[in-house]
């Protein structure tokens, strides 16, 4: 028996190095990439950025290309079946949504281990994800 039901499981990533940490000890614990979700949750483009107002960056560009980057790392074998999924807006929103959509059995999250005032600017994604998700997170710690 496990502790841990290993069906579904969603791993965040932010392009940080913990994320991809995050994600290469999940298929080891798994074994198979086909179980695993992948999520990157894109900010909404502001209307004033020169981007933007020359119409040379849209949001279906750059998921696109966002795609296209996971899409090229995850190539390798070992990743084979791995789903990936872009989203734009908040992140730890769309973590929940898109977990609770795909019937996700466990969430398997890095901590970048923010404290004080910086955490208290920046927020912590992985906390509101623990207090809101409907199924179990694993928050891996950033190793110092």
């Amino acid at each position: 028996m496990s502790l841990f039901a290993t069906d579904r499981i969603l791993v965040p990533i932010d392009f940080y190095e913990t994320s991809f940490e995050a994600l290469e000890k999940t298929i080891d614990f798994v074994k198979d990439a086909s179980h695993i979700y992948v999520i990157h949750v894109l900010p909404p483009l502001n209307p004033g950025e020169p981007g933007v107002m020359w119409r040379t960056v849209d949001s279906q560009t750059r998921k696109s290309h966002v795609e296209n980057v996971l899409s090229e790392r995850f190539k390798e074998p070992l990743y084979q079946g791995i789903h990936i999924n872009v989203t734009i807006g908040n992140p730890a929103s769309n973590i929940i949504d898109y977990a609770r959509e795909q019937a996700i059995d466990l969430i398997v999250i890095p901590s970048h281990g923010y404290t004080g005032l910086k955490r208290f600017v920046l927020g912590s994604v992985a906390e509101r994800v623990v207090r809101f998700a409907h199924c179990p997170v694993l928050v891996l710690r950033r190793e110092v």
